[in-house]
């Protein structure tokens, strides 16, 4: 069964950091989580995250009184949760999904951010996919058919798998 994910990730081409990750099964079963671990003033610092990703995060702006000076992450949000939290359930939504197949658009980043939930590719748990398919790779094979539209500006990742 496919896995349709999607990571949005803070990357300097020598590390990447997981912000969130959503996946869908074609069952319909669902997994979204956001990582609480997630170096969040450096995130706020990248104009492109910040302009494109964090509005779609659980974010607070104010404490109902004043706004404050910056956002910051909503930490008791249930979606916002520690990595390692994030690597269980991850790998319990892969491994109880039958012959789990991963599928990502533009997903070599996506695949290694996934691989890091566990440290490195060879310590990946049993079940766990070691490569994901990439869904642009199989539409440029099929001739580049049109694609179900995305909303522009918001990189969700749940909206995206």
């Amino acid at each position: 069964m496919k896995i349709f994910y999607d990571c949005e990730f803070l990357e300097n081409g020598r590390t990447i950091d997981l912000i969130s990750i959503g996946m869908v099964a074609e069952d319909g079963g669902e997994y979204y989580a956001v990582n609480a671990d997630m170096p969040f003033a450096r995130i706020m610092r990248h104009e492109w995250l910040r302009e494109n990703v964090v509005p779609s995060l659980p974010i607070v702006r104010h404490d109902g009184i004043r706004p404050f000076r910056r956002p910051f992450l909503d930490r008791t949000h249930p979606d916002v949760k520690p990595r390692e939290l994030i690597a269980v359930q991850v790998r319990q939504f892969i491994q109880t999904t039958p012959d789990a197949e991963l599928w990502a658009w533009y997903g070599a980043y996506d695949h290694v951010a996934l691989c890091q939930l566990w440290g490195r590719m060879i310590d990946l748990p049993d079940g766990v996919p070691m490569f994901t398919c990439d869904l642009k790779q199989e539409a440029v094979r099929l001739g580049n058919p049109r694609m179900p539209e995305q909303a522009d500006g918001l990189h969700n990742a749940l909206a995206d798998a």
